[in-house]
């Protein structure tokens, strides 16, 4: 039986919307009329009234006709019918009252016997409830059949409030998911009923995850802070259910998802903060109207800083990359993103690389750049620490042609993008970034029309070096999630946060800053690992859970990795306007100095010599400790010793 119904309604709903149309005004040619004969059935009480009915025939068929004529008018016969909702009831009213008229119309040519004057006001309550009644009868059936017939899971909403509300209607309609029940926190509403959904409280968790065989929640918690979101998640984890929300609206207006698209709920949603809404004069001071130059914009920080620069509304971004791909790829993203906004603003994508000091000099040149964010930079710890050079000519002689290119352009504002690993670095990445900073202080030092500045924060979530694209792959593969050391730990900061806290910092540059980012807690990666496997609705593998689907694994520290990172070298600092932007005071060196020592990696460089260069970085450095037990592994020509006066460096 349940068959033969479920075939029948997906031939039904199958069927063209005309064909629908026609098949609704012929059951109303049939049933109108009906409904016109129960009104003289419930006034004269008599089934049929043989002296009205043979004298009133000619009103059934005008009933039926005008019926067709008023509700195709009114557009009733348009909505469809498993949405429709209280503005169609609007629309049968009106269409029903008409119909009434006619009646009232008609009794003045009906005189032998006469209508009765109930007759009208009867017929409209009739037909409002066959009208009303059938369509929204046919939405009912149609939702039951969906949550009855078809296969699909049940999920509660936790949150009873106007977005779970909201979420439930989405929910009727769809094929996968059935809505059961709400969770709210607020104990006012247990027990009762919502949308037809009873409400219950979280702590009954366990216990609905047997009843209802939960495997999902939706969040529908608009308000609730990250804190709380998180709370809720760990709960949920914690019975081994997995938690899901709804996309950022950002994603929904960019085309990457659907307004009713639910996703798991990912790590970045926990690890984040409450944003702090961004000082719109900071970032008016230096982006609109203005040309703008971000290198590396291609990478994971470029790029969307390029998305963020664009939404304040400058006159020319333009975009600088060696990476033909990338250049591509994020220059295709703003096109459509500006065509979207309506933005005004040009787009120009150059490909080069900061090494090569004309190909800058040229852009800067041609577009009259005002504002130049540079981060261009090698930034994976174990491919620099491999190819010294590489990092070298790319993190600080790149970095010193940008800042020439810069202050002989007079550009207004340059800033710079750092790292955490710059502080106490143990690694080549993290000493070339931190020479990069030395050559900033130096060049603000100079006194020149260029304000130069830089800012410096720890791990992004999301970017391409963060662990939490290889942590979701390794549990998309199956495990083991591989973990350095069990103790290490990372600050973490959303990318969009830090593109906002980057452009606002740089607005309050006044020549030499160090800006560091409040990143919040210390973030141990291992706990991380765990919660990227609950989050996925998976369980860890353990000594306590040997059945368990996703083992960590710890694989040992890297090559010049640290177990803890620093934001800070000394302990010189201030609060600034944003409470959010630390403005720290930190050593600085003399240009000339800095100047020798990049001759000196020049001429490391043409001789081959590893072990030159990182007694530079060495003694330039403080607080550098090389791990001189991985290079000495690494293979390398006997050279003779190199020149090592200074040759001279061009100045723009």
């Amino acid at each position: 039986m349940y068959e033969l119904i479920t075939k029948i309604h997906f031939v039904f709903i199958n069927l063209t919307r005309q064909k629908k149309r026609l098949l609704m005004m012929m059951l109303d040619a049939v049933c109108l009329p009906i409904c016109l004969w129960m009104s003289y059935a419930l006034r004269l009480s008599d089934y049929w009234p043989s002296l009205y009915m043979n004298a009133h025939w000619w009103l059934f068929p005008l009933i039926a006709i005008c019926g067709i004529f008023i509700f195709s008018q009114l557009r009733v016969y348009r909505t469809i019918l498993r949405y429709i909702g209280s503005d169609a009831i609007i629309q049968i009213i009106k269409a029903t009252i008409a119909l009434s008229l006619i009646i009232v119309i008609a009794s003045y040519f009906a005189i032998n016997p006469i209508i009765p004057r109930s007759i009208p006001l009867i017929f409209l309550l009739v037909s409002i409830m066959y009208v009303g009644g059938t369509r929204f009868f046919y939405r009912h059936y149609y939702r039951w059949i969906f949550h009855n017939l078809l296969p699909n899971e049940a999920i509660a909403i936790y949150g009873a409030g106007k977005a779970g509300v909201q979420i439930v209607s989405s929910l009727a309609d769809n094929r996968d998911y059935r809505a059961v029940l709400f969770l709210d926190d607020d104990p006012h509403l247990t027990g009762s009923v919502v949308q037809g959904l009873r409400v219950y409280l979280p702590k009954d968790i366990a216990y609905l995850k047997r009843k209802y065989n939960l495997k999902r929640v939706i969040l529908a918690m608009p308000s609730a802070s990250r804190d709380q979101r998180k709370a809720i998640i760990e709960r949920l984890t914690a019975n081994h259910i997995q938690a899901l929300t709804l996309p950022a609206l950002s994603e929904v207006l960019t085309g990457r998802a659907h307004i009713d698209s639910f996703r798991s709920v990912e790590i970045e949603d926990l690890l984040g903060r409450d944003p702090v809404p961004p000082k719109s004069e900071l970032l008016d001071a230096s982006i609109k109207g203005q040309n703008i130059l971000v290198t590396g914009a291609g990478g994971s920080i470029g790029s969307e800083l390029c998305r963020q620069i664009l939404m304040v509304g400058p006159k020319t971004i333009i975009l600088f990359d060696n990476s033909e791909f990338n250049l591509y790829k994020i220059s295709q993203e703003l096109s459509d993103l500006a065509a979207k906004t309506q933005t005004h603003t040009e787009i120009h994508a150059i490909l080069g690389s900061v090494t090569d000091k004309l190909c800058l000099s040229r852009t800067v040149a041609k577009f009259k750049i005002d504002a130049f964010y540079h981060a261009a930079a090698y930034k994976h710890v174990p491919i620099v620490e491999h190819n010294i050079f590489s990092g070298i000519q790319n993190n600080i002689i790149g970095t010193r042609n940008a800042c020439d290119v810069a202050r002989h352009f007079k550009v207004k504002r340059f800033v710079l993008i750092s790292t955490d690993k710059a502080v106490r670095p143990t690694n080549i990445m993290g000493a070339t970034k931190r020479i990069a900073e030395l050559i900033i202080q130096a060049m603000a030092a100079q006194k020149t029309k260029t304000l130069f500045s830089m800012v410096r924060f720890g791990n992004v979530l999301g970017s391409s070096g963060s662990v939490v694209p290889l942590f979701r792959k390794q549990i998309d593969e199956g495990g083991p999630i591989t973990v350095t050391h069990k103790d290490i730990t990372r600050y973490f900061m959303t990318i969009n946060e830090a593109a906002l806290l980057v452009l606002q910092a740089g607005s309050m540059a006044k020549g030499g800053d160090v800006f560091v980012l409040d990143m919040g807690k210390e973030i141990r990666i291992y706990d991380m690992a765990v919660q990227m496997v609950q989050l996925s609705g998976l369980t860890l593998r353990d000594e306590s859970n040997p059945d368990g689907d996703i083992e960590i694994t710890i694989s040992g520290l890297r090559p010049a990795e640290k177990i803890k990172e620093e934001l800070l070298i000394g302990t010189n600092v201030k609060e600034t306007d944003h409470p959010r932007i630390m403005r720290a005071f930190e050593e600085e060196r003399p240009l000339s100095e800095l100047d020798h020592k990049i001759a000196l990696f020049q001429a490391a460089y043409e001789q081959d010599n590893e072990a030159k260069a990182i007694d530079i970085l060495t003694s330039l450095v403080t607080g550098y400790q090389p791990d001189e037990a991985f290079h000495a592994t690494q293979s390398a020509p006997a050279l003779s010793s190199i020149d090592t006066q200074p040759k001279e460096v061009s100045q723009a």
